[in-house]
């Protein structure tokens, strides 16, 4: 339903009070691209009036304060547009984005990169750029916002996630799956601006999307509205209504983009490109902007500059208010992010446990039985699963669920929604004070491989929990066996990959992953139950990546290096092989390479042959064994059959492992 009636009897600035302060973000965007030569005028000069709105009239902020946890979040989804957030923090004022930093747009170093990139402490809430995406992490965000609401009460956590999206990012499937789940769990502090301007790369919008957007989003249970996007009065209106929405709001923004540009406007060439001397010259007579480039005026400057500043008084409210809640310190705490005494007695109980019980389960069991301890002392891990929790784990008895009618619990059926739960995940993890983790099979790490690399990139603590990890999964078949995951996600910089052979790993990765701050981490887990190989001992031996497990003394003549359940393969192989064998078990590749060079040396640099055992492809071990080391895992897609009939129709068996090894000690002598 439209606001355009409502709004004419608004009381708000006139459209021209306001267009000018408008114009300056449409001035400092085209300045910028033009510098750069490179970048998207279009939606910044399009979408400039829907933000001077949004900004000086509704967004609660301190830019003076730029990380006060009740601030509104402002995520842009289509982050190529991101001129139009970099112009928006310099005018409001916030320290690091300078004009210096504007007039080097796109530039290295600078971060006025090509799209956000994440820094709160610039205005800039979450990376975006890969179309969708930046909807799906909003998510996670207006789920975290109301989720501490329920902790903390309104005083201390009590705002808006604002998401300013494009055509692109509806069309992409992710924001399907975001916005189906936004509007089951009901996140009505969620308002998406869509800039609705008819223009694709390629052209008119109708060359691809004829989709009926607010039909669309009424059957994912949300409010929608639609108004016009350079009418002040409209959009005053529709946000206000918004704001009182019980269920989160779509507002459709009918916008030109490169508003202003003499023969660019509403055409896709003033999408991605600078729009040219000639055109920029015609655009500041258009808009009546007889400015130099990069200048704003001291009126204007000035007016944007008290908007960046109109919420200190909130935010000193604020922090008195945080300093006498009743879980004060626990807020603290949460926020600052080190939970590492807190989970050490823990692990150390359960490493305990695994070692003197030597159960024959599952390393997804044991993670599970790892969680039991964690998320009854941890309030702040926030699990799930995409409609796999029996499968997955991931879901113990001090898990309560959440839904749309209570937020207070600490667990969410994402349902089978792979690629939006990881997204989310991101989001729940940026906004603070919690910690995500929640389950899928490996095999469809393909689905949340886009998010859990932009995770990665923003340097997000992010568990994911991913079991079935590989033919050891059985009858289900190649679909559902992973072969070329693990070797994909380790390729991931910044993501740690963790395979655990038995319980005590999985505690130590499970510890390793929690510890770790700046990273996300894939916990690969099999289905196959495996027995207890590793005593208990002080030291995590997982976060050294890999470790000997098995010594005969002396220089080795052998190593097998293996991971997760081909361990205890080898350990079987070096009881019977007749040489000095060496087993060292590698949990976290990843973690190996960033051990010192000492280390590293002494357990691949030796005169021994090198056997490595893996039940997924062989890309990464040539790091350990060489390009001439034996590997015995897949090179092929699996079959539908019982796990150990796989095992021994891919020669993946402790007999594969000996015959390697006596053969390339006959060769030697």
């Amino acid at each position: 339903m439209s606001t355009a009636n409502a709004a004419a009897t608004q009381n708000t600035d006139t459209n021209t009070s306001l267009k000018d302060k408008a114009n300056a973000i449409r001035a400092l965007a085209m300045d910028a691209v033009e510098a750069a030569q490179s970048g998207h005028p279009g939606m910044p000069m399009g979408m400039a009036d829907v933000a001077t709105v949004l900004y000086s009239k509704f967004l609660k902020f301190d830019a003076k304060n730029p990380e006060w946890p009740d601030r509104d979040r402002v995520v842009l989804s289509g982050g190529h547009g991101s001129m139009l957030l970099y112009a928006l923090n310099y005018l409001t004022g916030y320290e690091k984005m300078t004009l210096e930093q504007i007039k080097n747009f796109r530039q290295l170093g600078a971060i006025t990169a090509g799209h956000p990139e994440i820094e709160h402490d610039a205005g800039i809430e979450t990376t975006t750029g890969p179309l969708g995406q930046g909807i799906a992490t909003a998510v996670g965000m207006a789920l975290g916002e109301r989720i501490l609401n329920k902790r903390y009460g309104d005083d201390v956590i009590n705002h808006y996630t604002y998401v300013l999206c494009g055509d692109g990012d509806l069309m992409e499937g992710i924001s399907h799956e975001a916005c189906s789940l936004a509007g089951h769990l009901n996140l009505n502090k969620m308002i998406m601006l869509y800039d609705d301007n008819s223009i694709s790369i390629d052209g008119s919008t109708d060359l691809s999307f004829i989709d009926d957007t607010p039909k669309r989003f009424e059957a994912y249970g949300w409010n929608t509205d639609t108004v016009d996007g350079h009418d002040f009065a409209q959009i005053e209106a529709a946000i206000a209504k918004a704001q009182k929405s019980d269920k989160p709001t779509i507002i459709c923004c009918k916008t030109k983009i490169g508003y202003g540009a003499p023969t660019k406007e509403g055409s896709a060439s003033s999408h991605g490109a600078p729009l040219g001397a000639e055109e920029i010259e015609g655009t500041r007579k258009n808009l009546n902007w007889p400015h130099a480039p990069f200048e704003v005026p001291e009126e204007i400057l000035s007016w944007w500059r008290a908007v960046g500043e109109k919420h200190r008084p909130e935010f000193e409210r604020w922090s008195n208010a945080r300093n006498t809640c009743e879980r004060a310190d626990c807020f603290t705490k949460a926020h600052a992010g080190n939970y590492s005494g807190a989970i050490a007695p823990i692990i150390a109980e359960l490493k305990k446990d695994f070692a003197t019980n030597k159960p024959k389960d599952a390393t997804r069991k044991t993670s599970g039985a790892c969680l039991e301890k964690l998320v009854e002392k941890l309030w702040l891990m926030i699990g799930g699963s995409a409609d796999l929790t029996g499968s997955n784990n991931t879901k113990v008895k001090a898990s309560k669920v959440i839904n749309k009618d209570n937020y207070e619990g600490n667990y969410i059926n994402y349902g089978v929604r792979e690629h939006a739960m990881a997204a989310a995940m991101n989001g729940l993890a940026i906004h603070g004070a919690l910690l995500p983790y929640a389950g899928t099979f490996l095999q469809f790490a393909d689905y949340s491989r886009p998010a859990i690399r932009l995770g990665a990139l923003m340097k997000q603590r992010v568990i994911h929990v991913m079991t079935h990890d590989s033919i050891g999964l059985g009858e289900d078949g190649p679909t559902h066996q992973p072969v070329e995951h693990l070797a994909a996600l380790r390729a991931i910089p910044n993501l740690y990959v963790f395979r655990p052979c038995d319980g005590v790993e999985t505690a130590e990765s499970w510890e390793a992953a929690i510890n770790m701050q700046n990273s996300p981490s894939v916990l690969a887990l099999t289905r196959q139950g495996l027995p207890t190989l590793c005593d208990d001992r002080a030291e995590n031996m997982v976060s050294k990546g890999a470790y000997i497990l098995k010594d005969s003394g002396g220089e080795p003549d052998v190593t097998i290096f293996a991971s997760g359940s081909e361990v205890y393969l080898a350990m079987k192989a070096a009881e019977k092989i007749d040489a000095n064998v060496r087993v060292v078990s590698v949990p976290c590749m990843d973690l190996f390479w960033e051990q010192d060079g000492e280390y590293v040396q002494s357990l691949i640099c030796n005169n021994s042959i090198k056997i490595a055992v893996e039940a997924g492809v062989r890309q990464g071990w040539d790091a350990l064994i060489g390009a001439h080391g034996s590997f015995i895992g897949m090179n092929s897609f699996g079959a539908s059959a019982p796990a150990e009939e796989l095992f021994k129709h891919f020669g993946i068996t402790t007999e594969s492992i000996i015959e390697r090894a006596e053969k390339a000690l006959a060769n030697k002598k």
